[in-house]
């Protein structure tokens, strides 16, 4: 019996229908990939598959007894919690059992009842058996694996970032090892070094795994099926992610052929219709006719939603963009050694190798917007800087993405703005719904219709790619490139840093660590 058996789902909001009849299992040691463009419903199923959600119609049935663990990166977390005391929380039942143990050990020394050092002995057997004694172990092999030591142990959940908030629920995730890991988008936050752990730990786990992610480079080596949303249908691939493309681009050329087939033979008996319906073959013409009404219509393969971004460009008449001299970054203490360098005019550099928060520390200190613990960076005067930080944070989620971009250009017009709005990918539909009802990729692209808006010569873009799809991924790639000024961009994924800079500076390599 497979793990999970989706039957007959559909799913649908007041306008947009996500999925109908669709149907797929996941199997003991499958570790499937779901993918598909910005808005299809990727999030929506784990909702649904983890009962957050309920279908419209259609079921979702779990084998019995097993364990689901879901990067829920909105769990509600106790105030005061520290980041220690929520990864112990991941061994909670263990700890219960020491100290129901202790307790016991405790009162036998007191009663010297042989009862009581029985069933201590007994816990202790099973503590040791479920790996209790090296709990402390496993806990500080996440820890360094995640990067989560620039955090900070004592650090309070309460106070931290949401890419913070999301790393250390991925950690206590995998400390928990349930049955079935359910992540969506688990490297948005993540360096290099730490995917890498994550990719290795997921290529051991002998449990089932469903991973939503746009990170193509990070799905290939640790998936070994993929489902595919599109227009409705939910399709399930074997093999790993290049495979299922290669599946998939496969079945809609087959797919074109049969509706090009299947349009030659309608063709064919209109004009055998529109010849014959009154004449001696009106008996044939008939039949043809009922045959076309019978006839299940072949729909042509359709092309997904191509998002385009054009950044505006002011002009600048200075040498050097920005110079960066011996630039201490960090809060109370030094993150990164003193960072120089410069950045020419029109000159585009990839910032890459950071260690945990270090990258939008920098970034945010270039830019004056937290103060440095020495040193300086400096614009040239003529400079206009556009920025996008990668967190997703909204004065008023409730506010629809039309009233955002009009609060902040008031004398745009409607149509201007739903313009741009629908180049950068987003339907009629989403332009008028509370912007945190929206996915993260749909998000995301309203931050950047924003920057499409303001005239600049230097973009400071921070994980811009977070949540795209592929193709909303290689427009904004080429509107970087094509962009006549400066850039800084901040990436973990190599396919989207490759090629897009004229230098990379490696900061990894000035760690303080």
């Amino acid at each position: 019996m497979a793990l999970l058996e989706v039957s007959n789902l559909s799913m649908s909001f007041a306008d947009k229908q996500l999925y109908s009849n669709a149907n797929f299992q996941l199997n003991k040691g499958e570790h499937m990939g779901v993918v598909g463009q910005n808005g299809v419903g990727k999030s929506t199923l784990i909702k649904i598959l983890t009962g957050k959600e309920l279908p419209v119609t259609g079921s979702v049935q779990w084998q019995k007894g097993t364990k689901i663990g879901y990067l829920d990166q909105y769990v509600d977390i106790p105030k005061g919690m520290t980041l220690i005391d929520f990864l112990h929380t991941a061994f909670a039942d263990l700890y219960e059992m020491n100290d129901r143990m202790i307790a016991m050990y405790t009162k036998y020394a007191e009663t010297m009842d042989d009862q009581l050092m029985e069933k201590a002995t007994r816990l202790s057997g099973q503590l040791d058996a479920r790996g209790f004694y090296d709990v402390e172990t496993k806990i500080e092999q996440v820890i360094s694996g995640l990067g989560l030591d620039e955090i900070g142990r004592d650090h309070e959940i309460a106070e931290m970032s949401g890419g913070q908030r999301s790393k250390i629920i991925l950690a206590k995730l995998i400390l928990e090892h349930p049955d079935v890991l359910l992540l969506d988008e688990p490297t948005n936050y993540l360096d290099t070094a730490h995917i890498k752990w994550l990719e290795d730990y997921l290529n051991s786990f002998d449990g089932a795994a469903l991973i939503i992610s746009h990170d193509y480079d990070f799905l290939e080596p640790v998936t070994n099926c993929i489902i595919n949303l599109a227009f409705g249908k939910i399709t399930k691939y074997r093999g790993d992610f290049k495979s299922a493309m290669r599946q998939r681009a496969e079945k809609e050329k087959t797919q074109q052929r049969e509706y090009e087939k299947q349009q030659v033979e309608i063709e064919k008996a209109k004009k055998f219709i529109q010849k014959n319906k009154a004449g001696s073959r009106s008996t044939m013409a008939k039949s043809r006719e009922k045959m076309l009404d019978r006839m299940e219509v072949i729909e042509p393969p359709k092309s997904n939603i191509k998002a385009e971004f054009a950044f505006p460009y002011s002009e600048t008449g200075s040498q050097n963009a920005l110079v960066v001299n011996q630039l201490s970054v960090g809060y109370e203490h030094p993150l990164l050694a003193p960072v120089t360098f410069s950045v020419d005019t029109d000159q585009k550099v990839v910032l890459q190798g950071f260690n945990g928060v270090g990258k939008s520390t920098l970034i945010k200190s270039i830019l004056g917007i937290i103060p440095s613990l020495g040193g300086e960076a400096n614009f040239s005067p003529s400079a206009k800087v556009s920025y996008f930080s990668q967190d997703l944070v909204w004065d008023d989620p409730n506010e629809q993405p039309m009233q955002i971009i009009q609060n902040r250009y008031p004398k745009l017009t409607q149509n201007e703005i739903r313009t741009k709005l629908a180049q950068a990918g987003l339907d009629a539909a989403n332009a008028f719904k509370p912007i945190g009802t929206l996915s993260g990729g749909e998000q995301v692209k309203v931050k950047l219709a924003l920057l499409e808006f303001e005239p600049s010569n230097f973009l400071i873009l921070d994980e811009p790619s977070n949540h795209l799809d592929d193709e909303t991924k290689e427009s904004l790639k080429k509107a970087i490139r094509e962009f006549p000024g400066n850039a800084i961009v901040v990436s973990h994924e190599t396919s989207f840093a490759e090629g897009l800079a004229d230098k990379t500076i490696d900061v990894e390599k000035l760690s303080l660590n």
